[in-house]
């Protein structure tokens, strides 16, 4: 099997001014990240102007990361897609996922998964049925066996965020079982992985991690031990890529917008 070119993208957050969404879009393709993504929640700017903007600024592909199934209509969201895809000249990526319980309107996995899937089928259709069947990739994040299945089926790009190594086995060992239902639920398809990261840096005291101790229970050094955080140098932190790449099949990686100048140096020892 070919090793496959890595890819990074780098999730950009509420932009301040048009001047300075431009600057931070250039600044993300001279360090060489290949796709500029946007979150969907409350509190931050809509991702589509967004996107469209930083597409508008550079060569880089786009794309949504993620969009909340929970809380999207297929025919709202067919017309979006269609449309940025169109104006960036087919440079956009389509992410979608299930939503947390508190903002998908149902504390039921399954109702979400469900959700997913029935927004997935009803968009892909009616794109289908556009005169110019506009075609995005679509990547599906989830960490859960049913939601890992449907990505697998249906997705061009399946992302693994930083709860796919939470869990019986945690660590590596968990985000390679989780790889694995992937590849067995593709039956052969070919999909690209994607590992989210929710953070890096040098020590584990480094890094902010929000509000994941509280919501996962584990410490801050428990959480260091997860693949969608990275700790060590820049060489360092290029050599556990490499590991997951080789070993894995991960080889597109995309960051939070703090890491983004910490993560330029991980990227020039990757070139």
């Amino acid at each position: 099997m070919n090793t496959p070119a890595f890819r990074f993208g780098i999730s950009l957050l509420t932009p301040r001014s048009a001047a300075d969404w431009a600057a931070r879009a250039h600044e993300a393709e001279d360090q060489g990240y290949h796709v500029i993504q946007s979150a969907d929640q409350l509190g931050m700017a809509g991702p589509f102007l967004g996107l469209l903007a930083a597409a508008e600024a550079t060569h880089l592909r786009v794309g949504t990361y993620v969009l909340n199934a929970g809380v999207h209509s297929a025919a709202y969201l067919a017309r979006d897609a269609a449309d940025l895809y169109r104006l960036t000249d087919g440079r956009f990526e389509m992410g979608v996922g299930a939503g947390m319980a508190a903002s998908a309107g149902s504390s039921s996995p399954g109702s979400r998964i469900r959700n997913l899937n029935q927004l997935l089928t009803e968009t892909l259709e009616l794109l289908a049925a556009e005169a110019d069947q506009p075609k995005p990739p679509v990547m599906v994040a989830g960490a859960g066996k049913r939601a890992l299945e449907l990505a697998a089926r249906t997705a061009d790009i399946v992302s693994f965020p930083i709860t796919a190594g939470l869990g019986e086995h945690g660590g590596e060992q968990e985000l390679d079982y989780r790889v694995k239902l992937v590849r067995q639920a593709a039956r052969g398809r070919e999909v690209e992985l994607n590992l989210f990261v929710q953070g890096m840096g040098a020590r584990v005291a480094d890094i902010d991690l929000g509000d994941l101790p509280a919501q996962t229970g584990r410490s801050a050094q428990e959480l260091a031990d997860l693949p969608g955080v990275l700790v060590g140098s820049p060489r360092e932190i290029a050599d556990t890529l490499r590991h997951y790449r080789e070993e894995l099949g991960i080889s597109y990686i995309s960051v939070r917008e703090p890491y983004q100048r910490a993560f330029a140096e991980v990227i020039e020892q990757l070139r």
